[in-house]
């Protein structure tokens, strides 16, 4: 059965708005994580509530953590978090979270029991080996190389090597559990550049926050000391990352957005929006309201390495397919890797709106050309199904397939979009 489509609303005048983002999937995750594995009971506020944050919960529940959420709303949620010894026999469902899949294994294996992991169709095929790898490596047992797989432990840790390139995950996944092996872990990155380095300067800079020594002054060594992470509450900033499309918003229809709460200092990725943006025509500023992105109605074309901010790729090169110049984005072939092969993706959903896109060996080329109606498939991919949403900003006819897919950070996402559009003026 085809899932539904959700006619994209074509913008009829300039958007004036703003819009309150919940919190990030990226810290609510590993800050959740942490309290788990913290030295006694914890708070994480203002956690965003999604099917990729309750897929985490429910995985540290079944490992033996008490997680009792309270204040619900729309800009997300408390966790009252009670760690408890960290048991085997779970299964655990990953869904589509790179997260939970490359998170929760090095916690799985404190248990000296087995655990197993499984998820949704696509899911398995996305990379694993590494971590899995650095597990056995480490001492546990490890049965399977992606999903499904079970893990054994106890590990005691120790010193690791491994081939992060195709993901920043696979290291912050052993980072986040590391103080609890009873030798810590230093960890060895030997490959090609790791991508979305700012991810890992999270990580680094939560554990830190959560009482956790890590030496990171050796390039590509990172040692974490054996020892407690500390039991403390933790407010989670807003998603800059799910900011994209809404600010993207100002620039298609030459409005203006701003986004309440964007933090002056922050590990997080999205925060390059401000200077990706600017490059692409907007005028961006920090307001005592929050950070506004107002555009001209033109958006010129970029060329722009986003290694380090590969999850904005999509809105990107949305934004690229309606320029009035062309755009090369490079630096982003682990995207191949993701919840769908975002490089294909956008390839394939451009050219079937009219446009004029090609894979690179490690991005996109796109062209400026005319764009109609159809149908712009989200591949069970958020980030695919909110560049279809800002292409039909402009573009009349365009009907994203599986809108709810947004789900997996932004579960508000239609209503959020529809409330946006109200203030076009």
């Amino acid at each position: 059965m085809s899932a539904p489509l959700w006619p994209a609303p074509t913008a009829s005048a300039p958007v004036h708005a703003t819009v309150s983002l919940p919190g990030s999937k990226s810290v609510t995750n590993r800050a959740l994580l942490l309290a788990a594995l913290a030295d006694g009971p914890g708070v994480v506020r203002l956690a965003l509530r999604s099917r990729d944050s309750d897929l985490m919960a429910d995985a540290l529940r079944a490992l033996g953590a008490t997680m009792t959420s309270s204040n619900e709303s729309p800009s997300g949620s408390d966790w009252a978090v009670t760690p408890g010894p960290v048991v085997g026999g779970a299964r655990i469902d990953v869904g589509l979270a790179g997260t939970v899949m490359r998170f929760v294994p090095p916690m799985a294996a404190l248990a000296d029991g087995v655990v197993s992991f499984d998820g949704d169709p696509h899911a398995r095929k996305r990379p694993m080996g590494t971590i899995l790898a650095a597990l056995r490596a480490l001492g546990a047992e490890v049965r399977g190389d992606a999903l499904p797989f079970t893990v054994r432990g106890p590990l005691s840790g120790g010193e690791v090597t491994l081939d992060a390139s195709g993901s920043s995950q696979f290291l912050s996944g052993l980072l986040l559990t590391a103080a609890r092996f009873d030798k810590g872990v230093t960890v060895r990155h030997a490959g090609p550049p790791i991508p979305s380095q700012p991810h890992i300067l999270m990580t680094v800079a939560m554990l830190r926050e959560f009482g956790v020594q890590v030496d990171d002054s050796e390039p590509d060594v990172w040692r974490v000391e054996p020892g407690p992470i500390r039991a403390r509450e933790f407010t989670v900033e807003p998603d800059l990352s799910n900011a994209a499309p809404f600010l993207s918003a100002a620039m298609v229809t030459g409005g203006s957005v701003t986004v309440p709460g964007w933090p002056a200092e922050t590990t997080q990725p999205g925060d390059q929006l401000r200077q990706l943006l600017t490059d692409m025509g907007a005028s961006v500023e920090r307001t005592p309201d929050g950070l506004r992105v107002t555009g001209t109605g033109r958006v010129s074309g970029i060329e722009a390495d986003l290694r380090d901010v590969a999850e904005l790729t999509p809105t990107i090169a949305a934004l690229a397919a309606l320029a009035d110049s062309p755009s090369r984005i490079s630096g982003v072939a682990h995207i191949r890797g993701h919840e769908t092969d975002r490089l294909a993706a956008l390839v394939a959903e451009i050219n079937g709106l009219g446009g004029d896109a090609n894979e690179t060996d490690d991005g996109l080329e796109i062209r400026p050309r005319p764009l109609r109606g159809g149908v712009f498939h989200s591949y069970a991919d958020h980030r695919m199904a909110t560049a279809g949403a800002v292409i039909g900003l402009a573009v009349p006819g365009v009907e994203v397939e599986d809108i709810a897919t947004t789900g997996k950070t932004l579960p508000e996402f239609a209503s959020m979009w529809a409330d946006m559009l109200r203030g076009a003026r």
